[in-house]
Protein backbone atom coordinates (compact mmCIF):
# COMPACT_ATOMS: atom_id res chain seq x y z
CA UNK A 1 0.00 0.00 0.00
CA UNK A 2 1.24 3.48 -0.83
CA UNK A 3 0.45 6.92 0.60
CA UNK A 4 -1.61 7.69 -2.54
CA UNK A 5 -3.84 4.70 -1.73
CA UNK A 6 -4.36 6.04 1.78
CA UNK A 7 -5.13 9.58 0.63
CA UNK A 8 -7.58 8.30 -1.98
CA UNK A 9 -9.31 6.21 0.69
CA UNK A 10 -9.50 9.18 3.07
CA UNK A 11 -10.95 11.38 0.33
CA UNK A 12 -13.62 8.79 -0.43
CA UNK A 13 -14.44 8.37 3.26
CA UNK A 14 -14.75 12.12 3.83
CA UNK A 15 -16.97 12.46 0.77
CA UNK A 16 -19.18 9.52 1.71
CA UNK A 17 -19.55 10.74 5.29
CA UNK A 18 -20.36 14.25 4.08
CA UNK A 19 -17.72 15.75 6.33
CA UNK A 20 -16.94 19.36 5.55
CA UNK A 21 -13.84 21.38 6.36
CA UNK A 22 -15.08 22.50 9.79
CA UNK A 23 -15.41 18.98 11.20
CA UNK A 24 -12.29 17.07 10.22
CA UNK A 25 -11.86 13.72 11.90
CA UNK A 26 -8.72 12.23 13.38
CA UNK A 27 -6.93 9.49 11.47
CA UNK A 28 -5.93 6.53 13.63
CA UNK A 29 -3.57 4.17 11.85
CA UNK A 30 -0.83 1.67 12.37
CA UNK A 31 2.76 2.63 11.67
CA UNK A 32 3.11 1.05 8.25
CA UNK A 33 5.35 2.79 5.71
CA UNK A 34 2.42 4.38 3.88
CA UNK A 35 1.06 5.84 7.13
CA UNK A 36 4.32 7.45 8.26
CA UNK A 37 5.39 8.84 4.89
CA UNK A 38 6.04 12.54 4.34
CA UNK A 39 3.52 12.48 1.51
CA UNK A 40 0.73 11.43 3.88
CA UNK A 41 1.90 13.91 6.53
CA UNK A 42 1.64 16.76 4.01
CA UNK A 43 -1.79 15.56 2.87
CA UNK A 44 -3.07 15.43 6.47
CA UNK A 45 -1.65 18.88 7.19
CA UNK A 46 -3.35 20.25 4.04
CA UNK A 47 -6.67 18.74 5.17
CA UNK A 48 -6.15 20.20 8.67
CA UNK A 49 -6.61 16.76 10.19
CA UNK A 50 -4.86 15.13 13.12
CA UNK A 51 -3.02 11.83 12.69
CA UNK A 52 -2.64 9.43 15.57
CA UNK A 53 -0.31 6.47 15.11
CA UNK A 54 -0.96 3.32 17.07
CA UNK A 55 1.56 2.09 19.58
CA UNK A 56 4.19 -0.05 17.83
CA UNK A 57 3.68 -3.81 18.19
CA UNK A 58 0.26 -3.22 19.78
CA UNK A 59 -2.47 -4.30 17.32
CA UNK A 60 -5.19 -3.81 19.93
CA UNK A 61 -5.06 -0.07 19.13
CA UNK A 62 -6.76 -0.85 15.83
CA UNK A 63 -9.07 -3.39 17.47
CA UNK A 64 -12.31 -2.03 16.02
CA UNK A 65 -11.17 -2.04 12.42
CA UNK A 66 -9.49 -5.43 12.86
CA UNK A 67 -12.78 -6.83 14.20
CA UNK A 68 -14.63 -5.27 11.28
CA UNK A 69 -12.23 -6.87 8.81
CA UNK A 70 -12.65 -10.25 10.50
CA UNK A 71 -16.46 -9.96 10.34
CA UNK A 72 -16.32 -9.00 6.67
CA UNK A 73 -13.94 -11.83 5.77
CA UNK A 74 -16.10 -14.38 7.61
CA UNK A 75 -19.05 -13.46 5.41
CA UNK A 76 -17.46 -12.47 2.11
CA UNK A 77 -15.07 -15.42 1.93
CA UNK A 78 -17.93 -17.93 2.05
CA UNK A 79 -18.68 -17.39 -1.63
CA UNK A 80 -16.78 -17.62 -4.90
CA UNK A 81 -16.54 -14.55 -7.09
CA UNK A 82 -15.78 -14.85 -10.77
CA UNK A 83 -15.54 -11.16 -11.55
CA UNK A 84 -14.11 -8.28 -9.53
CA UNK A 85 -17.45 -6.51 -9.86
CA UNK A 86 -19.16 -9.39 -8.00
CA UNK A 87 -16.72 -9.07 -5.11
CA UNK A 88 -17.11 -5.27 -5.02
CA UNK A 89 -20.90 -5.61 -4.94
CA UNK A 90 -20.74 -8.16 -2.10
CA UNK A 91 -18.41 -5.95 -0.07
CA UNK A 92 -20.72 -2.97 -0.64
CA UNK A 93 -23.64 -5.09 0.65
CA UNK A 94 -21.66 -6.03 3.73
CA UNK A 95 -20.68 -2.41 4.44
CA UNK A 96 -24.34 -1.35 4.19
CA UNK A 97 -25.43 -4.20 6.47
CA UNK A 98 -22.67 -3.57 9.01
CA UNK A 99 -23.29 0.18 9.25
CA UNK A 100 -27.05 0.44 8.78
CA UNK A 101 -28.78 -2.77 9.85
CA UNK A 102 -26.51 -4.73 12.22
CA UNK A 103 -26.98 -3.85 15.88
CA UNK A 104 -23.66 -3.58 17.71
CA UNK A 105 -23.53 -4.78 21.29
CA UNK A 106 -20.70 -2.35 22.05
CA UNK A 107 -23.00 0.51 20.95
CA UNK A 108 -25.88 -0.59 23.22
CA UNK A 109 -27.49 -2.47 20.33
CA UNK A 110 -27.90 0.40 17.91
CA UNK A 111 -26.26 0.73 14.50
CA UNK A 112 -23.12 2.79 13.82
CA UNK A 113 -25.23 5.01 11.55
CA UNK A 114 -27.60 5.74 14.45
CA UNK A 115 -24.65 6.79 16.61
CA UNK A 116 -23.03 8.82 13.83
CA UNK A 117 -26.18 10.84 13.20
CA UNK A 118 -27.02 11.17 16.91
CA UNK A 119 -30.19 9.07 16.82
CA UNK A 120 -28.96 6.61 19.45
CA UNK A 121 -30.17 8.66 22.44
CA UNK A 122 -33.74 8.83 21.13
CA UNK A 123 -33.74 5.13 20.20
CA UNK A 124 -32.51 4.10 23.66
CA UNK A 125 -35.05 6.41 25.33
CA UNK A 126 -37.87 4.88 23.28
CA UNK A 127 -36.70 1.35 24.11
CA UNK A 128 -36.64 2.20 27.82
CA UNK A 129 -40.24 3.50 27.65
CA UNK A 130 -41.38 0.34 25.85
CA UNK A 131 -39.63 -1.84 28.42
CA UNK A 132 -41.25 0.03 31.33
CA UNK A 133 -44.69 -0.25 29.70
CA UNK A 134 -44.17 -3.97 29.07
CA UNK A 135 -43.05 -4.59 32.65
CA UNK A 136 -46.11 -2.79 34.05
CA UNK A 137 -48.36 -4.85 31.80
CA UNK A 138 -46.69 -8.10 32.87
CA UNK A 139 -46.99 -7.21 36.56
CA UNK A 140 -50.66 -6.41 36.09
CA UNK A 141 -51.29 -9.69 34.25
CA UNK A 142 -49.37 -11.62 36.91
CA UNK A 143 -51.36 -9.99 39.70
CA UNK A 144 -54.62 -10.81 37.93
CA UNK A 145 -53.54 -14.41 37.46
CA UNK A 146 -52.48 -14.73 41.10
CA UNK A 147 -55.76 -13.21 42.39
CA UNK A 148 -57.75 -15.80 40.45
CA UNK A 149 -55.96 -18.66 42.22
Amino acid sequence: MHAKDVTRTIDKALEKAGICNEQRPKLLSDNGPCHISNELKEYIDDKDMKHIGGRPLHPQTQGKIERYHRSMKNIVKLEHYYLPSELKARIAEFVDYYNNRRYHESLQNVTPTDVYFGRDGQILKQRKMIKEKTMKSRRKNHQLTMSKL
